[in-house]
């Protein structure tokens, strides 16, 4: 099996996965993905498409993530994953996509608006 290399983003990350067969060892920004995503729940979202499809350290993992917080990176890398497996696997998409694995999160930060404390909040509005 060759390289395989997939992009996943969640707000404004943006995670590159390159995926090659090997025992499951997963390297994000030249760390282990344990010290790097230090909460179980992080952990867990990128072991997620792993644990669906049956191929828990079946896949050696390099990531490079760059933007955003630790939740946007985690779920930026687990959309790179998902999509890195449909590649190997195309039936490992049956059971990913009624998951919601496969789609890209749409939602953005909204712009603060000029005139405006926020993107909705207002200044504080005085009658006299």
């Amino acid at each position: 099996m060759e390289v395989i290399h997939t992009i996943g983003r969640r707000k404004t990350s943006v995670a590159r996965i390159f995926v090659s067969e090997g025992s499951g060892k997963i390297t994000v920004n030249k760390k282990d993905y344990a010290d790097y995503f230090p909460t179980s729940t992080l952990q867990y979202k990128i072991n997620q498409p792993f644990a669906l499809t049956n191929t828990e350290g079946a896949y050696d993992l390099k990531v490079t993530v760059l933007g955003g917080g630790s939740n946007g990176q985690a779920e930026a890398v687990r959309l790179a994953i998902s999509r890195a497996l449909c590649q190997i696997n195309e039936e490992h998409r049956l059971v990913l996509k009624p998951e919601g694995l496969l789609t890209r999160d749409p939602r953005m930060v909204e712009r603060k608006k000029y005139g405006q404390k926020k993107a909705r909040k207002k200044f504080q509005f005085s009658k006299r």
